[in-house]
C-alpha cells in the first residue's frame, strides 16, 4: 500500500510595491515652461558674445558667438524633452537617473544666462571671469559643506557652520592686524573655528542637549558676540585691530596658462588651494581609512561600532572638533582674501548654504563641493548680471543663490538620506 505524499505549492511572492515620486517631475515640468516663455517666445533677437580667455592670456581661444534666439529655442526645446522623459520614467516606475537633473540645470542655466545677458545693452561677458569668480566666492561653502560632512557622519548634526565661519573670520581679521602676518590668522582661525566646535561638542555629545537647538543658538551667540566687539573695539581702533593683510593669489606658472580652467584652479590664493587638499584629504579619509570606516560605522550605528571596541563619542567629539577647524579655515577667506577687514555678519548666511551643499551633495565630500560650486555660481551671476545691465529686477538677482538653493534641495535631486545615526545621541549601557 503507498501513501501519496501531497506538496502544498510554493506561496507566489507578493506583488513589489512601486512608490512613484513625481515631486523633481513637476518641478523640472515648471522650470521647462519658463523656460520656454522667456528663453524662446520672449528671447532677444541679438547675438551673444562670450569671452573664453584673456585676450592678454598666453593661449587665447576665439570668442564664442552666437544668436540668443536660436539658442534659447533650442535650450527650451531640450528642457521639454527632459522633462517630458522624466515623466515618462516616473509613470513606468523607473528611478530617474542622476544625470537628468544635471544636464537639465546645464541647460537651464546656459539658458538664462544667454536670454538675461542677451537682453543687456552690452551683450558681451567674460564667461572665464564668470567662472574663476564663482570658485572663488565657493571657496568659503565648500569648507563648510567639509565640515558638516565630517560631523553628520560620525553622527553630529552641525547647524553651527555659520557660527564657525563668522567666528573664523572675526580671529582672522584680528590676529592678522595684530601681528602684521596673514598666515597667523589663518592659523588663528582655525583655533577659532575649533572652539564654537567645542562647546558644541561639549553639550551635544557630553550632556546629551539637543544638537540643532546647540547649533542654532550658536550661532546666534557668536553673531551677537562678533557683534558687540566689533561695534566697541574694532571700530575705535580698526588701524591696529581691524586691518589684516591679503593672501595674494598663487600663479603657477604654465598650469595658469592654459585656457579656461587655467586661471580657474591654478591662480588662487593659498586658503584656495587648500580647498583642494581639504576635499581630498576628507574623501580620501573616509572612504579609504580606517578612522573612515569608524566615523561612518559611528555615524550609522554606533552600538555595533561600540561593540566592536569603537569609543563612540570619543570619535565624534574628535570629528566635530576637526570639523571646527576646516571650518574657521573656510571662514578666514573672508578678511584674509575677499577684504581686509571684518564686518559685522559678513558671512551672510553662508554657513546655511553650506548646509544645503551638505545635503545636496547627500553627505559625500566630492558631492558637497559640487553643490558648493553652483552655489558659487549663482552669487557670482547676480554681480555680473547687476553689472551688465539686466532687465532681471534687482531683487530677484539678489535672491538668486537662495532661489537655486530651494529649488536643488527641494527635488532635482530626487530624495536623499542622511547618516542613520545623525542627531542621536549615544548613551552606552
Amino acid at each position: 500500500m503507498s501513501t501519496a505524499t501531497t506538496t502544498a505549492p510554493a506561496p507566489s511572492p507578493a506583488p513589489e510595491t512601486v512608490v512613484r515620486s513625481w515631486k523633481t517631475p513637476i518641478l523640472l515640468g515648471v522650470l521647462a515652461i519658463l523656460g520656454l516663455v522667456f528663453f524662446a517666445f520672449l528671447s532677444p533677437d541679438t547675438e551673444v558674445t562670450f569671452r573664453l580667455t584673456d585676450p592678454e592670456a598666453a593661449i587665447t581661444l576665439p570668442n564664442l558667438v552666437f544668436s540668443a534666439r536660436a539658442f534659447g529655442w533650442a535650450g527650451a526645446i531640450a528642457l521639454v524633452l527632459l522633462a517630458a522623459w522624466s515623466f515618462v520614467l516616473v509613470r513606468s516606475g523607473r528611478r530617474l537617473p542622476l544625470w537628468l537633473p544635471i544636464i537639465f540645470g546645464v541647460v537651464f542655466v546656459s539658458g538664462f544666462l544667454a536670454w538675461s545677458v542677451g537682453s543687456t545693452g552690452n551683450p558681451n561677458v567674460a564667461l572665464y571671469g564668470l567662472l574663476a569668480g564663482s570658485v572663488t566666492l565657493a571657496v568659503p561653502l565648500v569648507f563648510g559643506s567639509l565640515s558638516g560632512v565630517l560631523c553628520e557622519r560620525s553622527g553630529v548634526v552641525n547647524i553651527a557652520i555659520e557660527g564657525q565661519l563668522l567666528f573664523g573670520a572675526f580671529a582672522a581679521a584680528v590676529a592678522g592686524s595684530l601681528s602684521g602676518n596673514a598666515f597667523i590668522g589663518l592659523l588663528a582661525a582655525a583655533i577659532a573655528g575649533v572652539l564654537v566646535s567645542l562647546v558644541l561638542a561639549v553639550f551635544s555629545i557630553k550632556y546629551i542637549v539637543n544638537q540643532v537647538i546647540v547649533g542654532v543658538v550658536l550661532n546666534v551667540l557668536v553673531s551677537g558676540l562678533t557683534g558687540f566687539l566689533f561695534s566697541t573695539v574694532l571700530s575705535k581702533n580698526a588701524a591696529e585691530l581691524n586691518t589684516a593683510p591679503r593672501l595674494p593669489n598663487i600663479r603657477i606658472p604654465f598650469l595658469a596658462d592654459i585656457p579656461i580652467i587655467g586661471p580657474i584652479l591654478f591662480d588662487q590664493s593659498l586658503i584656495g588651494y587648500l580647498m583642494y587638499f581639504a576635499v581630498a584629504a576628507v574623501y580620501f579619509g573616509l572612504f579609504r581609512t580606517r578612522w573612515g570606516l569608524r566615523t561612518r560605522a559611528v555615524g550609522e550605528h554606533p552600538k555595533a561600532a561600540d561593540t566592536l571596541g569603537v569609543n563612540v563619542n570619543r570619535t565624534r567629539f574628535t570629528n566635530v572638533l576637526l570639523a571646527g577647524a576646516v571650518a574657521g579655515i573656510g571662514g578666514s577667506f573672508f578678511t584674509l582674501v575677499s577684504v581686509s577687514s571684518f564686518g559685522q555678519d559678513m558671512t551672510g548666511g553662508q554657513g546655511y548654504i553650506a548646509l544645503a551643499a551638505l545635503i545636496l551633495g547627500r553627505w559625500n565630500p566630492l558631492g558637497a563641493a559640487a553643490a558648493a560650486l553652483l552655489f558659487g555660481f549663482a552669487t557670482n551671476l547676480q554681480y555680473v548680471l547687476g553689472l551688465l545691465g539686466t532687465p532681471v529686477p534687482s531683487q530677484f538677482l539678489s535672491m538668486l543663490p537662495y532661489v537655486v538653493t530651494i529649488f536643488a534641495v527641494a527635488g532635482v535631486v530626487g530624495r536623499s538620506r542622511g547618516p542613520a545615526a545623525s542627531g542621536v545621541p549615544y548613551i552606552k549601557g
